[in-house]
């Protein structure tokens, strides 16, 4: 399955014949069960700002354009479907007013929310949307599919704290919290930095620019919050009746995310398979940054879904996308999205067990006929090429066995050195225009980025690799792809965006455990600063069970032993609401939150002191 053309004028000329067009189910199952949407499609924020602006993609109304992919297009299309939708009777959803879908199921006495996508202003515009036309019930419950921010990060646009104190469940797949948390911790800086151009958040909207992500059109940019859990999901068969609503879960944890499940309402024959069967190939290794997904026991709890629901269930929807409706037509998506993951997962085994590299099996990897034909295995969000080295990764890592490959230059030492060899930075610019000429796009950029980090202010060479990079872009099946290709284009243009949202919002930092509390300090250690420090304290967290830990700072290491012996020369106190201040380095806002200090304070500036905070502007396409 390509991913991109290599023709430089008409990306519809990239269209493959084989594609099957004519197939207009797609189209059929987006729009069914329409009820309303809201006039403009823009959602606001308190300050009146855009948080999230869905009449930007109403240019995909029309019939396509030279320089988009038409299998991208119409992907694009069926996504901007959005509004209120019914999918059976008792289960409604929102669609595209985020990246992700909101579910909401009627119980006897209120509605359950499932999702409740990015930001507070998205997830209370659509909550308004249901209740304007299916009347103003109270949510008696959320559910988190799994622990990615779209699903959770408007949860307080639909419910409130004290509301859940008071009584309504927040349900979760076992793990949850840890792994939302420690995702946007620890590497979030530059898993921020790199979904910007994932995502194509600074692209205009228009056929040059975003079209949409493929597995939605684009993020939101509101208020980010998190609401902890207070039921926790831990086996697969456990049933819960909730307002009078049975459903039955399936855990799947390790597929999509670390922490993620599925749930069958047996009464409405409604399976949902949070994100782990959608209307595209999705990520193994998502191209912002994240573990390697294991492609094996995600095939493997979809085909426990098929053989536990998939015969009993009428329809099948998901976090992303449009449902599934029919019995027979359920078995046959989700058998494919099950063939999908595991032939990639099979065929890379065998293949790298006969000596090929990753690179070298994104190439040779070709799809069975019947999964290239399925609309829904196409790599408009995931690929095959970055999905395979992503699984040659898992098992093999990043060194490929070749000795010659164990220590080589960085980007600007080996760009220097290309540069000379081929004769100076002027001679390959000219060589690289003779490559975007000629169609071979892919060596164009290759060669252009040695030069670009060897001479970075070669305006000819940054000029050359920005029409290039759009040319690729333009050419791409995939929405993020063709995102990553654009952004860059973009900043080597000298339009640079740095990250446009902060994953690390205050509701997440909040519930931080003491251990990531530790870690999320611990990772932001400057060693060569801390060398020579050799300090101890004691902390102590009275919301959390009051636990407490002896920290030393000792070689440039920061080490938490929980109920630590040994002397100390501070005792900190830090109550949840000290938390997210002290986690972002600013005492002052900890101090009003509540931290107290005994002892030596001048040991707190000296920790605090050695830290190096992440850099969410990192250059990407320059050195």
């Amino acid at each position: 399955m390509s991913n991109t053309t290599e023709n430089d004028h008409d990306q519809q000329d990239g269209a493959d014949p084989a594609f099957p067009y004519a197939d207009r189910r797609d189209f059929e199952d987006a729009r069914r069960g329409f009820i309303a949407t809201i006039e403009p499609a823009v959602i606001r924020g308190a300050d009146g700002s855009v948080v999230y602006d869905i009449d930007s993609f109403r240019f995909l109304d029309g019939e396509g354009s030279p320089a988009v992919h038409p299998s991208l297009w119409r992907q694009s299309q069926l996504v901007q479907q959005h509004g209120l939708f019914e999918v059976v009777e008792g289960i409604y959803q929102v669609r595209n007013f985020d990246l992700s879908n909101i579910t909401f199921v009627e119980g006897d006495t209120g509605v359950i929310v499932i999702d409740p996508l990015i930001s507070t202003e998205t997830a209370a515009a659509a909550l308004a949307l249901y209740r304007e036309h299916r009347g103003e019930k109270p949510v008696v419950a959320v559910i988190y599919t799994h622990s990615h921010i779209d699903h959770f990060g408007g949860v307080k646009g639909v419910v409130s704290q004290a509301e859940v104190d008071a009584g309504v469940p927040v349900i979760a797949p076992a793990g949850f919290l840890e792994h939302a948390i420690s995702e946007n911790v620890y590497a979030g800086t530059a898993m921020g930095r790199r979904a910007a151009y994932m995502y194509g958040a600074a692209l205009p909207r228009g056929e040059r620019g975003s079209v949409g992500a493929g597995l939605g059109q684009s993020t939101s940019n509101g208020t980010v919050t998190l609401i902890a859990p207070t039921v926790y999901v831990t086996r697969t068969g456990e049933e819960h009746t909730i307002d009078g609503v049975r459903i039955v879960f399936q855990m799947a944890p390790g597929t999509e995310a670390p922490s993620e499940m599925h749930f069958f309402f047996p009464d409405r024959k409604a399976l949902c398979m949070a994100e782990n069967a959608t209307h595209t190939l999705h990520n193994l290794l998502t191209l912002r940054g994240a573990v390697v997904r294991d492609p094996h026991a995600w095939a493997g709890y979809l085909t426990e879904a098929i053989e536990t629901f998939a015969g009993e269930a009428e329809v099948a929807f998901a976090s992303h996308h449009w449902p599934t409706w029919g019995t027979e037509h359920i078995a046959e998506f989700l058998s494919t999205q099950r063939d999908l993951y595991a032939y990639l997962h099979d065929q890379t085994l065998r293949l790298l067990n006969q000596g090929y590299t990753g690179t070298e099996i994104a190439e040779l990897i070709e799809l069975p006929p019947a999964i290239e034909a399925a609309w829904n295995t196409h790599g408009y969000y995931g690929s095959v090429s970055h999905n395979v080295k992503a699984i040659y990764q898992r098992y093999m890592g990043w060194y490929d066995g070749n000795p010659s490959h164990l220590w080589q230059h960085t980007p600007v030492e080996a760009g220097t050195r290309y540069v000379e060899f081929m004769g100076g930075a002027d001679a390959v610019v000219e060589k690289a225009r003779g490559s975007l000429e000629s169609g071979d796009l892919r060596w164009a950029a290759q060669v252009l980025d040695h030069v670009v980090f060897a001479q970075p202010d070669h305006e000819g060479a940054k000029a050359l690799l920005s029409e290039v990079l759009e040319q690729l872009g333009f050419g791409s099946e995939n929405g993020t792809w063709r995102a990553a290709y654009l952004s860059g284009s973009m900043e080597l243009r000298g339009a640079a965006f740095g990250t446009p949202t902060n994953p690390a919002a205050a509701d997440l930092l909040a519930q931080l455990t003491p251990e990531l509390f530790f870690d999320a300090i611990a990772v932001q250690v400057d060693g060569p600063r801390a060398w020579d420090l050799d300090l101890a304290t004691r902390w102590t967290f009275p919301d959390h069970d009051g636990e407490t830990y002896r920290v030393t700072l000792r070689n440039g290491v920061l080490t938490a032993a929980r109920d630590g012996k040994g002397e100390v020369s501070l005792t900190v106190t830090v109550p949840k609401s000290a938390l997210g201040g002290l986690a972002t380095g600013d005492v002052q806002a900890a101090m009003a939150g509540g931290l107290l200090l005994d002892g030596d304070a001048s040991v707190l500036q000296s920790v605090l002191g050695v830290l190096d905070p992440g850099d969410p502007n990192f250059n990407i396409v320059t050195p």
